[in-house]
């Protein structure tokens, strides 16, 4: 009887956090005992020796060896509880740490391109500074060209919109 396994991660950070823990064998008991101490056939697995040490009775009441084993057993899943629990800490350290790599480029790669708009700008006043310097007229040199040219078309009677 073994719980179902868990899926595997998604995430290639603890995709490599779960091969790391595969290769150590006391790992890989210690997953499949909280696995299966997580699930409701280790329940029903209970409710069953329970069920059949009384009623077989293999001790007379107040069950002191049975309460002894349980009492055992609680020792023990208590333990692995903590090992579920350290390893929940460390599938969450891992994803902190991959988050904060992430957080970390994209900072370097908004810095980028924060550097590159700027550089876009400053050519774009360069090269607006040029063309200003090389129109006769000055910097509105093509709309007050334009208003000339309709001036003088109007002084001269023509219809300047055609």
């Amino acid at each position: 009887m073994s719980a179902r396994p868990l899926p595997m991660p998604t995430n290639p950070a603890l995709l490599r956090h779960a091969e790391k823990r595969r290769k150590s064998l006391e790992n890989r008991i210690a997953d499949q005992i909280t696995r299966f101490a997580g699930s409701m056939q280790f329940v029903y697995l209970h409710v069953i020796w329970f069920a059949a040490w009384i009623s077989l009775r293999v001790e007379h009441y107040p069950f002191g060896l049975l309460t002894m084993i349980v009492s055992l057993e609680a020792i023990f899943l208590s333990t692995f509880v903590m090992i579920s629990q350290n390893r929940a800490d460390e599938k969450r350290q891992v994803l902190a740490d991959h988050q904060w790599q992430t957080v970390q480029q994209e900072e370097q790669q908004n810095e980028q391109l924060l550097q590159l708009s700027n550089q876009i700008l400053e050519l774009t006043k360069a090269i607006h500074a040029m063309n200003t310097a090389r129109s006769p007229t000055g910097p509105n040199g093509t709309e007050q060209a334009a208003r000339s040219s309709i001036r003088n078309a109007m002084r001269a009677g023509d219809d300047p919109t055609g």
